[in-house]
């Protein structure tokens, strides 16, 4: 598993451009991911999504740290101790892919991803 950064415009009609990436699963399927600052989260973006923890080493390569799926309105309370967790091993991004269709299409990019948890050096 790996990530592929993505090109964006820098603006689509004067709004700011979400930053965009991919990651590509052991099936070879790609997803692509909006990402986000960890320090800033907004629950919202997260409803009925894959949420990947990613932190990046000194050379800008993203190590995923955790992965996780949300249904619509996730409970702040415990997506707030997810963030808390993934935060105290390293993640300063949230990739966020939202394109899944329900429950059973979010636990199969999980799988596909197959992403555990990175050591912190």
């Amino acid at each position: 598993m790996r990530e592929e950064r993505l090109r964006t415009l820098d603006s689509l009609r004067s709004t700011p451009a979400i930053t965009l990436s991919a990651w590509r699963g052991r099936s070879g399927r790609r997803y692509v991911v909006g990402i986000h600052d960890l320090a800033e989260p907004d629950l919202m973006e997260m409803d009925d999504a894959v949420v990947i923890a990613v932190r990046r080493d000194g050379a800008g390569i993203a190590q995923p740290v955790s992965v996780t799926s949300s249904g619509i309105g996730p409970r702040e309370r415990l997506m707030q101790g997810w963030l808390a967790h993934v935060a105290r091993s390293g993640a300063t991004e949230m990739h966020i892919h939202r394109l899944a269709e329900g429950e059973d299409g979010r636990r199969a990019v999980i799988e596909d991803l197959d992403i555990r948890p990175v050591t912190q050096n």
